[in-house]
């Protein structure tokens, strides 16, 4: 094959087109400060830090989802320890209009206390989030869940509860509906409820109600009638299941359930015992409201709103237990939530480096290759000047 001198050129041109590249590409790497730009450059390692950088950016969302549930958890923690707040400060003032002292006038001023009580346990029953959702209202968060009624209050919400996830097969729900909250607490002492009978005309007050025997009580309702001299008979329908003497302060056990009462029921007064109901916290309220501003107007009268408060003091200790419960749920969630972001955040730095690894460049070493380069292409260049100006007619 004849080497001519166009073909020398065409060689030189391209060996000098290469050192450019390999120049730029060098430039470009310091410029970015990465080993490639483009998989075509390193499909192996572009490969690798795509799959890096996908887990990267999953975790990354997760560590948000799990902020955003830890804010919202967080806001109800702190509405429901107002909640407890109040609802100490109404067991208070509960125990103190249960005091034989007062006058009617005193009651009606408690009971404009428990108004307010009830108006801050409403607007805490809507609390809102940041982003203006309201926390109790389940999947109907858009919406006010509690508006005031006769009753107490009605609940808009619905049951959901939404659940976030914070880690891949991990979720975690990042708040509780109102109705759970508000609505779903148990009358009496959470198991049974023992209530006067409207017509009873003696000075009977319902004390403390225990369930001694768990297996003993079958659940049902019973109905604790006094007859003359004292004497009580306990019947399930039409069947006794027992029977006493009473004594003032005495406690009547039968089935598994003790029941104290104090006072002196009357010869034919009765008191029904039945299994624990759902009510709602604002229903307490507007009862123990109720049973104050009805004032006292005969013995019986007093009687009676003895016997109310002492439920309400009751159905309130069971909305304590309530929301102390999902207190300790709530508490729950945010441990986990601490606890996933901790290993997130350590998955997070250890994919970082490993990116790092593959991807960022060494900057010293690519001085070094850009010097090398340069000193190769000058000396390119100074060769091709010096064959250009080769010619046999020099020689001649």
């Amino acid at each position: 094959m004849r080497v001519t001198q166009g073909l020398n050129q065409t060689q030189f041109l391209a060996s000098i087109n290469a050192l450019e590249s390999g120049i730029n590409q060098t430039q470009n790497q310091m410029s970015s400060g990465l080993q490639f730009t483009t998989a075509s450059q390193n499909p192996t390692a572009a490969g690798t830090v795509n799959n890096y950088n996908q887990a990267l950016a999953q975790s990354r969302q997760y560590t948000t989802n799990a902020g955003s549930a830890q804010t919202n958890l967080s806001t109800e923690d702190n509405a429901l320890s107002q909640v407890q707040t109040q609802l100490q400060a109404l067991r208070t003032l509960a125990l103190e209009a249960n005091s034989g002292t007062l006058t009617n006038s005193n009651r009606s001023a408690i009971a404009t206390q428990a108004v307010q009580i009830q108006n801050s346990l409403l607007a805490l029953a809507n609390t809102q989030n940041g982003n203006g959702e309201y926390i109790f209202g389940g999947f109907a968060s858009q919406a006010q869940p509690f508006t005031l009624s006769a009753a107490g209050a009605t609940y808009n919400g619905d049951q959901g509860q939404r659940q976030v996830q914070i880690a891949a097969g991990q979720t975690v729900a990042d708040g509780d509906n109102g109705d759970t909250v508000f609505n779903q607490i148990k009358t009496g002492n959470g198991t049974f409820t023992v209530a006067p009978n409207a017509l009873n005309s003696g000075s009977g007050i319902v004390g403390a109600t225990t369930l001694s025997n768990p297996a003993a009580y079958d659940g049902g309702t019973y109905s604790i009638t006094f007859a003359a001299a004292g004497a009580y008979q306990v019947t399930q329908g039409a069947t006794v299941v027992a029977s006493g003497s009473y004594t003032d302060g005495g406690t009547i056990a039968f089935n598994g359930v003790q029941v104290t009462l104090s006072g002196q029921p009357a010869n034919g007064d009765s008191f029904s015992l039945a299994p624990s109901t759902n009510q709602s916290v604002f229903a307490t309220v507007q009862n123990l409201v109720s049973a104050l501003q009805g004032g006292v107007t005969s013995a019986s009268s007093s009687t009676a709103l003895n016997n109310s408060i002492n439920a309400a003091i009751n159905n309130i200790d069971q909305a304590l237990t309530q929301s102390s419960n999902v207190r300790a749920t709530v508490g729950g969630r945010l441990n986990s939530i601490t606890t996933q972001q901790s290993v997130a955040t350590a998955s997070q730095t250890q994919l970082q480096q490993s990116i790092s690894t593959l991807q960022s460049l060494d900057f010293a070493k690519a001085i070094t290759t850009l010097d090398q380069q340069n000193t190769t292409l000058s000396a390119a260049l100074q060769a091709f000047n010096l064959t250009q100006g080769l010619s046999l007619f020099k020689f001649l």
